[in-house]
């Protein structure tokens, strides 16, 4: 049996196959290596997965609807996905709508339908778990996030398209008993992460002497987790698929930290990482931006066993240390 992983070249899909194949599965990565940021870290992060026995890359967009039903037939053993790829960014969204519909809208259902596809095949699909956000909370002021709140006010168009993919997942869980699993991810960092995420940001800057932009005067808390404890639960979820509740077999989850963090803390544990003071540039909030992020994670730690154990006192210098080696400074 083998394993879809969408977004294999990303900073999550890479930690999560690599996971996979450490405990002898077999991976299909698949990503189209966009240039939203630099693909060069891409394909070094590919070429660690290419390393590893079990594991098939194939180029190409998940969007693309012709291409993804024939993996089906490439790949017979298919019988779970891990839909983690999706065009990410809140303030990037603002400016490109349309390349988020065609990502996370129609990619969203091209990765539906493959899990119909499975689920009508000779294996079945035994698991669909896809990437959701905490984006989707937006202007809900009610903290901590909890999967029993409403969310349906997004500040961010991206917040939105991930809203629309969780009640997309939710009709096809209901139409076809697609056993299906959506994950809200908050605020994820680590080694290998996005260059327009805030420790790549930050430490960059530090590192380099140049100022660091700091939105809404720093009054601003966000819930850091690390990607190790991400990848531990993504893998719980999709060991452990859900079933038929009421008519549809589809839940979602909150995976963050539960321990939110104000933004001129988390400036001081990077520059005591790198060992240089931050120059701070105080900014007004930005759009689409939230003032803080903060995760209840009752039902993750009560059905997926979810425990994240890693502070941003000790997953920060592992970020910072990695990037030093990366760009041998």
């Amino acid at each position: 049996m083998a394993i879809l992983v969408t977004g294999a070249a990303g900073f999550i899909g890479m930690h999560v196959a690599t996971a996979l194949l450490a405990r002898g599965e077999q991976v299909v990565g698949i990503d189209n290596l966009n240039d939203y940021y630099d693909p060069r870290l891409k394909q070094a992060r590919l070429a660690r997965l290419q390393t590893e026995p079990g594991f098939t890359f194939v180029a190409m967009d998940f969007a693309d609807r012709a291409a993804v039903a024939r993996l089906p037939e490439k790949f017979p053993d298919l019988d779970q996905i891990l839909h983690l790829g999706a065009q990410a960014g809140v303030r990037f969204s603002i400016e490109q709508p349309f390349t988020y519909a065609e990502s996370n809208l129609f990619g969203q259902l091209t990765m539906m339908e493959l899990a119909r596809s499975l689920k009508q095949g000779r294996h079945g699909c035994k698991s669909f778990v896809y990437a959701s956000s905490s984006s989707v909370y937006g202007a809900n002021r009610t903290l901590p996030y909890s999967i029993d709140q409403q969310t349906d006010q997004p500040v961010s168009f991206y917040g939105a398209t991930k809203k629309a993919a969780e009640i997309m997942a939710q009709s096809y869980a209901h139409l076809y008993q697609i056993p299906s699993t959506g994950l809200r991810f908050f605020t994820v960092y680590g080694p290998w992460g996005r260059p327009d995420m805030s420790p790549w940001l930050f430490t960059s800057a530090i590192i380099e002497g140049r100022p660091i932009k700091v939105f809404n005067n720093g009054q601003m808390k966000r819930d850091f987790t690390y990607i190790d404890d991400i990848v531990s639960g993504t893998l719980a979820a999709l060991d452990r698929p859900p079933t038929a509740a009421q008519s549809a077999p589809h839940k979602v989850y909150n995976l963050g930290n539960h321990e939110p963090v104000n933004l001129l803390d988390y400036i001081a544990v990077i520059e005591r990482a790198c060992q240089k003071k931050a120059l701070l540039e105080m900014q007004p909030m930005q759009a689409g931006d939230v003032l803080e992020t903060y995760a209840d994670i009752t039902d993750s730690c009560r059905d997926l066993d979810f425990q994240p154990s890693t502070s941003i006192e000790e997953g920060i210098p592992q970020f910072v240390d990695w990037y030093k080696s990366y760009f041998d400074v």
